[in-house]
């Protein structure tokens, strides 16, 4: 009787969109049971949250949300048979059997791509969680493309919700306000005469280090480290060069292999600013460090 209350709540709240004339079409249901329900935190550090769900016979749904200076999320509706056609979509909160009384209410319209997984991001992924959090199924409907006379009716169970959400939820707290782009070009600077990096610098070089510390695909770190034109040739050579041996110490140290850090010591070579005042030495007395990271 509860499947049967949810399937004609759905027809209702879809008529416009799953109707070509005035006749209402056949669809597809695809949604786990109560006992098939799961839900799972499957990635859980100060880089990348994602939960994960998985759709009987159809595929599996994935929030994730990723080190930002923004707060992010990214719906994925993973289908183990991508669309052969471009679609439009309806997104509808759906009331579980067990609130018979309760309508369905539309949330938006999208469109998923031909052979691309199913994707909605920002606000509208924001959305589905708090109708999975309040109970509420979100079920995305589209007509068939093999079949133009039915709709596939694709649903989130919020059985067995609430525990993987808390933990996603206290993944996302816990992420680290900057992404790779955010520190994969850094310059750094040196007070005067030092192979210490000023203040503002070691906080930098502290992001830097978190970052590469939880990154598994961060294969390369190339350091070029520069002094000003003050004092000799020879003097300005070796304090670059102690400056670059620290810092690919200082990689090495974090777990980062010798061969994957390549060091350059340009001495008072290619100064970036004016050597005759301070703000231009102060400019010249700098480290860059670039990251590479394996593309997947």
């Amino acid at each position: 009787m509860g499947n049967t209350t949810t399937s004609l709540c759905l027809a209702g709240a879809l008529l416009a969109a799953a109707t070509a004339s005035n006749t209402v079409m056949a669809s597809k249901q695809y949604v786990a049971t109560p006992a098939q329900s799961s839900w799972k935190v499957a990635v859980d550090t100060p880089l990348e949250c994602r939960m994960l769900h998985k759709i009987p016979n159809y595929g599996e749904a994935q929030f994730t949300s990723r080190a930002s200076k923004k707060i992010n999320l990214d719906f994925e509706l993973k289908m183990r048979r991508p669309m052969g056609e471009t679609r439009d979509v309806s997104l509808v909160s759906m009331p579980p059997r067990w609130m018979p009384g309760d309508a369905a209410e539309p949330i938006t319209k999208i469109t998923f791509f031909k052979q691309f997984d199913g994707y909605i991001g920002g606000q509208m992924a924001w959305a589905m969680l708090t109708e999975l959090e309040s109970g509420r199924y979100p079920t995305l409907s589209y007509q068939d493309w093999q079949h133009r006379n039915k709709r596939i009716e694709v649903g989130l169970s919020a059985v067995s919700f609430q525990a993987p959400y808390q933990q996603f939820s206290q993944c996302i707290d816990n992420l680290l306000p900057y992404s790779f782009d955010d520190i994969a070009f850094t310059v750094l600077h040196y007070d005067h005469d030092s192979d210490e990096l000023n203040k503002a610098s070691r906080q930098r070089l502290a992001q830097i280090s978190d970052f590469v510390r939880y990154s598994d695909d961060v294969d390369l770190v190339l350091v070029a480290t520069y002094t000003d034109s003050r004092g000799g040739k020879n003097v300005n050579q070796a304090l670059s060069e102690r400056r670059a041996k620290k810092l690919e110490e200082y990689f090495m140290a974090m777990g980062l292999p010798k061969d994957r850090i390549q060091v350059e010591a340009y001495g008072k070579r290619r100064p970036i600013a004016d050597n005759e005042t301070p703000i231009g030495r102060n400019q010249n007395r700098r480290v860059v460090i670039s990251l590479g990271r394996t593309l997947i």
